[in-house]
């Protein structure tokens, strides 16, 4: 490991202008590539203390052994030098896509004497115009089968055109009239090169002048009764329109565009591209990356870029891009686009109408791109089984960890404090066995206490149903674990889990057949946090007199795992696969508690003075809602009043006068569409309105840092 300070450059060295900068490793590769407005600035950022450099970043500079940089005039130019060297130098620690495949063109051979359409996979070769890309080959195969019938363009192969000529007969496609058979003399060169051009003028969107002009064709070989060749145009008319539904119309004003959306998570993201051209939707692309440095979305969105169009240029840059974020600063990445185009391109964000809704469509493919490729990742068996190996190795456990647990705490500033328990076996999550718990043994947020309750709950509910199946015969597990484990919830169906359970038939199911809650034990214990959360957790299991299930921590800053009692982390290689599974099982976790921990929230701020009547449930609130109106006039109703709903008796309605008493009278509602303080009537009537009002003073649901 390098100490930065050791090739730090001396002050005053560094220029203040744009440019491009390069990190070296002590076998002199590049390792890193970066533009900055101000070269002094941005470097001196690489070199402060270690501390407070991001975790990513400081692996990169304690990796490197020296830098070097490249002055230019302006920030477009460091654009183009930083597109080039990311090429050139595959640098490990910039942010790189990678294709799923290998997506295919329809390409039309315009450097040809006689252009010919195929599909084209790889580099584009110039002269030779290309459309898509497209998801499948057999997508643009179909299009082009029922183009022919119009545009009769060469599709064959050079030796088949040889032979054709050669022989003085054409293919098959000649003869049924889907090829101008060009080998053999029926059509110039010239008139040949015409009919291409009209082919990609179609796939361009330009297609009302060729349908009206087939019509009028149509409609003049009708009226001169050459009934032969109007029903052979009107065939041409509907191949076209078949062709042309293939793509439906997603924006009505013509538009050429691209749209670029990102789904990302800590560790990934993935690109998702609609090529929109003339309104239609011609081809989609995707890709995924490693996020192996600190980066925001706008700057993921500017390496798409730079992958999306380095070697484009002309009509394949549209003149609208549309992302999720901009890059920043903006201005360079727009006028690096303008240049490639040779033309002014808008690069901006859809805030509303056709443009957002199709975005949110691109969005939706990313998000599901990032999902399968994480399910193919976890999926193959080889990879899984590496993984469990390389943890087993790593943490130094006599066998592979088959069965996993992992737990994590999460509240809003104190507020809500929960936590979760998810199971992963054999690499694969288990989501039957798991569990949410509710903190209950204080007030207020301290996570390496609540992850001591958790740990002790669970394992003590462990050791409970082995001492009562005859299993465990050390010690006397606490008489308290009824009360402890009551706040423990099923992950799948929501119920409690408390000791009240049916009688034990067997040692891993209940009387039913169903498995024991908490019956298998874990051959590792991950929990969501470093050292204080690990050590916490290891007393946990010490206390109840356990020693044989490993504990370990995985710190998300760092991505460092943390072992009981020892000083220094594991760092797992950043491509380790074991590295990789923790993490899934880490964010698994985190994920399932937060949507708990929301869950829990929204539910107590819903709460009214209604949920407090015993026996009251949702329905007869309804009717009470419906037969008064709103919350206003139920609230100023008398006894009698309530009694006159169906299904109320006196003593109910005694005791929703009683409760409506005791609560506090209601802060004034707030629209968060308009900021309009709200009749009281209006907004108990419509709470579940797009502007659904808010009681003032209340914290709303995206205020504040959830753990």
């Amino acid at each position: 490991m390098a100490d930065p300070s050791s090739y730090r450059p001396k002050p005053g060295q560094i220029p203040d202008s744009p440019g491009v900068y390069r990190f070296r490793d002590e076998h002199r590769r590049v390792i890193y590539v970066g533009k900055a407005k101000s070269l002094r600035q941005r470097l001196a950022n690489y070199f402060q203390d270690l501390a407070g450099l991001h975790p990513r970043t400081r692996t990169m500079v304690t990796t490197a052994a020296s830098v070097e940089w490249t002055v230019v005039s302006t920030e477009v130019e460091a654009l183009q030098l930083e597109y080039s060297w990311i090429k050139e130098y595959d640098p490990r620690f910039n942010v790189k896509y990678r294709d799923d495949k290998s997506y295919p063109y329809l390409a039309v051979t315009m450097n040809d004497e006689f252009p010919r359409v195929q599909v084209m996979r790889g580099h584009k070769k110039k002269g030779v115009r290309y459309f898509g890309p497209y998801a499948h080959a057999w997508a643009i195969r179909d299009t082009v089968d029922l183009l022919l019938r119009v545009f009769p363009v060469r599709t064959c192969s050079a030796g088949v055109f040889k032979n054709a000529s050669r022989t003085g007969r054409p293919c098959l496609l000649g003869y049924i009239g889907k090829c101008s058979a060009p080998c053999v003399g029926r059509i110039s060169p010239d008139d040949h090169w015409d009919l291409a051009d009209e082919f990609c003028d179609f796939m361009t969107g330009r297609t009302g002048t060729y349908l009206r002009r087939l019509e009028k064709q149509m409609t003049e070989a009708a009226e001169e009764m050459e009934y032969e060749r109007a029903a052979r145009l009107r065939d041409d008319i509907e191949a076209l329109k078949k062709a042309m539904e293939k793509n439906a119309v997603v924006l009505a004003d013509a538009t050429d565009a691209d749209l670029i959306a990102v789904a990302e998570d800590e560790l990934e993201a993935a690109v998702q591209i609609f090529h929109v051209r003339g309104g239609r939707v011609r081809g989609q692309r995707g890709w995924v990356t490693d996020k192996v440095e600190e980066i925001t979305t706008g700057a993921l969105v500017e390496h798409a870029l730079q992958q999306l169009y380095g070697e484009e240029s002309g009509d394949a840059v549209p003149k609208e891009v549309l992302v999720p974020a901009l890059p920043d600063p903006l201005d360079p990445v727009q006028e690096w686009l303008t240049a490639r185009r040779g033309s002014n391109v808008s690069l901006r964000i859809p805030q509303r109408g056709d443009k957002r809704a199709l975005m949110e469509t691109v969005e939706r493919n990313a998000q599901q791109s990032l999902v399968l490729h994480k399910t193919k990742r976890a999926s193959d068996l080889t990879t899984r089984s590496r993984a469990l190996e390389e943890i087993a190795e790593a943490l130094d456990l006599d066998s592979a960890p088959l069965r996993i647990e992992c737990y994590d705490i999460s509240h809003l500033q104190g507020d809500d404090v929960v936590a979760s328990m998810v199971v992963f076996e054999d690499g694969l999550a288990r989501k039957s066995e798991y569990r949410r718990f509710q903190i209950k043994g204080f007030e207020g947020q301290d996570d390496v206490r609540s992850m001591h309750e958790v740990i002790t709950r669970r394992f003590r509910r462990y050791l409970a149903d082995k001492e009562r199946t005859g299993e465990w015969v050390d010690g006397d597990p606490d008489a308290t674990e009824a009360a402890d484990t009551a706040g423990a919830t099923d992950g799948s169906a929501g119920t409690l889990t408390g000791a009240a359970d049916a009688p034990i038939a067997s040692s891993l199911t209940e009387d039913d057949g169903r498995p024991k809650r908490f019956a298998y034990p874990p051959q590792l214990v991950v929990v969501d946090g470093g050292q204080p959360q690990v050590a916490a957790a290891k007393r946990a299991l010490d206390e109840l007199g356990i020693d044989d299930i490993a504990v370990c921590g995985l710190a998300k800053r760092l991505e460092e795992v943390w072992l009981p009692e020892d000083d220094d982390p594991v760092v797992l290689p950043r491509t380790s696969e074991g590295l990789y599974l923790l993490q899934r099982v880490r964010d698994e976790a985190h994920r399932f508690a937060i949507t708990y921990q929301r869950t829990k929230r929204a539910k107590r701020f819903r709460a009214g003075p209604l949920d407090d009547v015993p026996g009251l449930g949702e329905t007869r609130k309804q009717a009470l809602i419906k037969h008064f109106g709103s919350m206003k006039r139920l609230r100023s109703a008398t006894i009698d009043q309530i009694c006159e709903v169906p299904g109320i008796g006196r003593k109910t309605a005694e005791t929703i006068v009683a409760a409506f008493a005791r609560a506090a009278p209601a802060a004034p509602a707030v629209n968060t569409a308009t900021g309009e303080i709200m009749d009281e009537e209006e907004s108990d009537t419509t709470p579940d309105s797009p502007g659904e009002p808010v009681a003032a003073g209340a914290p709303e649901d995206r205020r504040g840092q959830e753990t």
